[in-house]
């Protein structure tokens, strides 16, 4: 039975767009498979973890059959990458194998019942259901992501924290070092929502949405969220936990600020880097009126210092911090300056963007 007849970059972006999340290593070995669901020309290719699924559609079926079957995702990627670029490709289903066909080339592959394929159970009703432009989710997560644990005890800071209240979007990331607070005000009035969103969904987001205007709809239950957005729709469970309070992290009232080059300053830190160590990240900065000064040693007794005269008066600080922190907010950014407000040694620092209220991030300290 043939399911699909279409030209290779047809059937490809499909299967791009679902195959991100499968593991290559699973206990389930159906789970290294994508779902593939024909229903005439209406083809729909599911993939899954058990804890997100995505699904996509594509007008490429060839007969009015209904049928369904699974196929190892990896496999059948990259002998669509290795096809041609001109010429129809085939899919054919008989005796529990797939072939993939073009041209001269052809390939069987292996398939398990689609009857087996564990799906995501969908939630029966959600409390919320709210539209944000795609470019908007995009920034947020963009702007935070960085700052998500990975693989911490504390499971609910291996996410990211989306909370939409009255007209605003916040999204808030942090591993217990360092937090990264974003906020978009939108068109539209929310209830008071607060999610955590695992940091495997969030990583998949940033690759599938697009700069665009087109909308994204967020249905919100207890334990999972689903995003519907051009084709595709995104279902994730919902990490459990209470979340830090990100108001009490984030300092207020620092009379020690100063405003500084971005670009300037992240080539200064990527020098001073070179001398760090690899289980050691720390870099020494001190603080003057007109002058900030970062330093750097390792076990071998090398040193590298780096000056940058800047407009301050402040008091004078001495402190440290684990450099990698540092260049991770600086190269995610895009502006011209950074405004960096200090409290003493022992205090976190505030990072943020000149005349903009919309993003904030906080590293704590770190004795060198």
């Amino acid at each position: 039975m043939q399911l699909v007849k279409t030209t290779r970059d047809t059937l490809l972006r499909p299967l791009q767009i679902v195959s991100g999340i499968v593991e290559r290593r699973h206990t389930m070995p159906i789970l290294a498979n994508i779902l593939i669901r024909k229903d005439g020309e209406n083809v729909s290719f599911l993939s899954t973890d058990t804890e997100v699924q995505i699904t996509t559609h594509a007008e490429i079926g060839s007969g009015a059959d209904v049928t369904g079957t699974t196929v190892a995702a990896r496999k059948l990627l990259d002998i669509l990458r290795a096809l041609p670029e001109s010429g129809d490709v085939t899919m054919t289903l008989l005796n529990k194998r797939l072939t993939v066909q073009t041209g001269k080339s052809r390939f069987a592959l292996q398939t398990l019942a689609a009857e087996e394929f564990p799906t995501v159970q969908q939630a029966e009703s959600y409390n919320a259901s709210v539209t944000l432009p795609q470019k908007t989710l995009k920034h947020l997560f963009n702007m935070v992501h960085f700052s998500m644990a990975q693989q911490d005890i504390r499971y609910y800071l291996n996410g990211l924290l989306l909370v939409l209240d009255g007209n605003n979007a916040i999204a808030v990331a942090t591993d217990g070092h360092r937090l990264a607070f974003c906020q978009v005000a939108t068109e539209q009035t929310f209830a008071r929502q607060e999610v955590i969103i695992p940091r495997k969904t969030i990583i998949e987001l940033q690759r599938l949405l697009e700069e665009n205007d087109e909308p994204v709809q967020l249905d919100i239950a207890a334990n999972q969220v689903k995003l519907t957005f051009a084709d595709i729709e995104l279902i994730s469970k919902l990490v459990e936990g209470k979340f830090p309070d990100y108001t009490r992290v984030i300092p207020k009232g620092y009379k020690n600020d100063f405003t500084i080059g971005r670009d300037e300053l992240l080539r200064s830190l990527q020098r001073a880097a070179i001398m760090t160590s690899d289980k050691f990240k720390g870099v020494r900065c001190i603080i003057t009126p007109g002058s900030m000064k970062i330093s750097s040693t390792n076990a071998d007794q090398e040193e590298a210092v780096e000056e940058l005269e800047i407009d301050y008066g402040g008091d004078s600080v001495d402190i440290g911090f684990n450099v990698t922190y540092l260049l991770d907010v600086l190269n995610n950014l895009k502006c011209e300056y950074v405004n960096i407000a200090l409290g003493d040694s022992n205090s976190s620092a505030l990072i943020s963007i000149p005349d903009n209220a919309d993003f904030k991030y906080v590293v704590m300290p770190m004795r060198i």
